[in-house]
């Protein structure tokens, strides 16, 4: 019988490949443990597309209607459960609401595809986070409006967003598990939110302001297309 031991860190090792009777939940000292992950920068960086550097400085100053801010917004930060995606358009602040299963461009894809059936027409640009799921968001946008992407870490560069995500956790705070939470939920909750007063829009709703915006563009949509 061999006289030598191995170290703690080799039974450890030994544990997780699970080559020992043995569980790390079996290991008071073990599962108190922080877990050490080296960081990787490697998706830390301006996605493809178009910087938010090349955008018309008219989106700017929010006179013009059309021009959106897109995040997500997670519950548990584990990035395997659902998550809300918020659109909101600068002039009006309405803000589109979705719950979508995951954080990932797939999700996104597919509730943008969505709202783009019923409101393309009115979309000029959108100005997204930089996270890895709005990667194929010129795709998606390919033809009804214009990408731009935030800078790494700039969140006051979607200031509109960033605002209304806050107000939006009042429903759905830091933590909660969005598994658990109903598409109808997200739709009241978004409705209160569109439908609250505001002082900087005169007292109108974001809903009065995004209605009444969409039919001029439509009517001068019509009025154009008739004319040709």
């Amino acid at each position: 019988m061999p006289d030598e031991m191995v170290c703690t860190a080799t039974l450890y090792n030994y544990i997780e490949a699970q080559l020992l009777e043995v569980r790390n939940i079996d290991l008071l000292e073990k599962t108190g443990q922080r877990v050490k992950h080296k960081a990787n920068h490697k998706f830390k960086r301006m996605l493809t597309g178009r910087s938010i550097d090349e955008r018309p400085k008219r989106v700017d100053n929010r006179k013009e209607f059309g021009n959106f801010e897109l995040d997500t917004v997670v519950g548990k930060r584990n990035g395997q459960e659902s998550v809300l995606m918020t659109l909101i358009e600068r002039k009006t602040r309405f803000q589109f609401v979705r719950l979508i299963d995951s954080r990932d461009a797939d999700s996104v894809n597919h509730a943008m595809h969505a709202i783009v059936k019923d409101h393309g027409d009115v979309i000029k640009t959108i100005t997204a986070d930089n996270g890895s799921e709005f990667a194929d968001l010129s795709r998606v946008l390919d033809g009804v409006a214009d990408v731009y992407y935030a800078h790494p870490y700039r969140s006051s560069e979607r200031g509109t967003n960033e605002a209304h995500n806050r107000v939006l956790r009042r429903d759905f705070p830091k933590g909660t598990s969005l598994d658990a939470v109903s598409p109808q939920e997200v739709a009241e909750a978004a409705h209160r939110i569109n439908n609250l007063p505001r002082l900087i829009l005169k007292y109108q709703t974001p809903t009065e302001r995004f209605n009444a915006e969409s039919v001029r563009v439509r009517c001068r949509t019509a009025k154009a297309a008739a004319a040709g």
